[in-house]
Parts: structure tokens; C-alpha cells; sequence
């Protein structure tokens, strides 16, 4: 009697889509950083993750640290539809672990930024996006 091999199991349809919607994700967040480096900002940090959750990337403008959520889909309007007031909150709340760590902690100046990437790859910036996260 030989002996049996298990066949290497292929990803399901739902892991494929995943490891897609991760790598487009990566992608994106790599073709807003280099948007970014452009402008001229220093990017302090790419997926950093704290205690309240992950902030896509972390970057200085000046003084400013300004907190990027990278969103990804067909159309510039429905990226933007993905971004939930669930999501603004652990952002706001990761923003402020983040500020612990530097010199002037929650005195530090921030400001939270979306870019959307289209199905095309362009990229657009809405500055201030979140308004006043403390309010």
C-alpha cells in the first residue's frame, strides 16, 4: 500500500478575495504615499497600529502630523462611502495613541485626511476630512 499525499488545497473564492482586496489595498496606500512625498510631507509611518486600531499612514507637513485613511474602490464616490463614523472614532482614538509617544502629546497639531484611489489608480485628498475629532 503506497503511501498518501495530501494535495496542496488551493485558497477558497472568499481567501482569494481577500488576499486581492489586501494587495489593491497595499497598493493603494503605496500610490498616496508617493502623492504625498510630492507635496513634500515626511511619512512618519505606514499601517502603524496602537491599542484603538490601524491608521493606513502617518505623515508631517511642518508641525502638522496629519493621520491618512486610504480608501479604494471603483469610483472616488464610492470609496468615500466606505469610510463609517465607526471607523472615524478608532481612527481619532488611534491619533491619539500615536501623540503620546511625541514631545507634545495630545498638544501636538494633527489633522485627518482621506485619499481615495479610483479603479484607475488616481488619487484624490480630502484635507480635513473628519472636521474636529474632538468636539
Amino acid at each position: 500500500m503506497g503511501l498518501a499525499f495530501a494535495q496542496p488545497s488551493r485558497p477558497g473564492p472568499r481567501r482569494e478575495r481577500g488576499r486581492r482586496a489586501c494587495l489593491s489595498g497595499a497598493m493603494a496606500e503605496q500610490a498616496v504615499a508617493r502623492r504625498l512625498r510630492a507635496k513634500g510631507f515626511e511619512i512618519l509611518a505606514e499601517r502603524w497600529r496602537g491599542a484603538a486600531g490601524e491608521i493606513d499612514l502617518i505623515c508631517r507637513d511642518g508641525d502638522c502630523v496629519i493621520f491618512v485613511e486610504v480608501k479604494q474602490a471603483a469610483t472616488h464616490e464610492e470609496a468615500a462611502s466606505r469610510l463609517g463614523a465607526g471607523q472615524q472614532g478608532r481612527i481619532c482614538r488611534a491619533a491619539c495613541d500615536y501623540c503620546e509617544r511625541l514631545p507634545l502629546g495630545q498638544l501636538t497639531e494633527m489633522r485627518f485626511d482621506v485619499a481615495l484611489v479610483d479603479g484607475q489608480g488616481r488619487v484624490a485628498i480630502l484635507e480635513n476630512a473628519f472636521g474636529d475629532c474632538f468636539a
